[in-house]
């Protein structure tokens, strides 16, 4: 499903995003390492995330042509050290994703220390990435930069945005969102982590200073398959 159609098209593909023109698949809050970080605070998780994450990119190898993979920030989950799965684990993915497709890492805010895996790699981490008039940042600051100025389109991830419905108010759905950012058309994509749905963009307070009044966003809900459902206050 396309999310933005301009120059470039915003394909919606699972939880990633695809721009067509430039060929390109944009991941975002993997946040691997979890399930260790919330064993050490006596929260057991089972540790079913890596095996499901790399069958996910698997197929969405097979069904799009990719030149080149962006992880929008978050790509590992603790922030001041590494833990023994992140080690293992953020390597194999860099090392799965770097033989498909070139490889680009955007820093997120989890991402302090994400310089040493990468360097193991030679994979390149930045601040973000500009492609023509598309800016694609974490999101959990707002940029200052002439690029940032100059951009129409802006894809963030950090929120990890969901949704819960009236009928099912205790069960939260991915999202993808977009909507405006000033003067800026804004897609928020979802945590490609699959322990934790994520932010209750209905009820919960929102973390991202991109994001201030939700109402007029356009909310495409991710369950299996993606359904558009409209504006999110119609939905609260």
């Amino acid at each position: 499903m396309y999310l933005y159609k301009n120059k470039e098209r915003v394909l919606a593909k699972d939880l990633f995003l695809y721009l067509e023109k430039e060929k390109m698949l944009i991941l975002s809050d993997l946040h691997i390492g979890l399930e260790e970080a919330m064993n050490k605070q006596g929260i057991l998780l089972p540790r079913f995330q890596f095996q499901e994450l790399v069958k996910r990119i698997e197929k969405v190898f097979k069904e799009l042509e990719i030149k080149k993979i962006i992880v929008n920030g978050d790509l590992k989950h603790e922030f001041g050290t590494i833990s023994s799965q992140e080690w293992s684990q953020t390597l194999k993915i860099i090392n799965i994703l770097s033989t498909k497709a070139e490889l680009i890492l955007v820093k997120g805010n989890h991402d302090t220390i994400l310089g040493p895996i990468a360097e193991k790699k030679d994979i390149k981490v930045l601040e973000y990435y500009k492609v023509n008039d598309i800016y694609i940042c974490h999101g959990h600051k707002i940029p200052e930069n002439k690029d940032f100025k100059d951009s129409k389109l802006v894809i963030i991830g950090h929120e990890h945005p969901a949704v819960s419905f009236k009928e099912r108010p205790t069960e939260k759905f991915k999202c993808f969102l977009v909507g405006k950012y000033k003067n800026k058309t804004l897609i928020v994509q979802p945590s490609l982590n699959l322990i934790s749905e994520g932010t209750n963009v209905t009820k919960e307070k929102l973390l991202s200073p991109f994001l201030k009044n939700l109402k007029d966003f356009k909310v495409y809900v991710f369950e299996k398959e993606l359904y558009k459902f409209g504006k999110l206050k119609d939905i609260n």
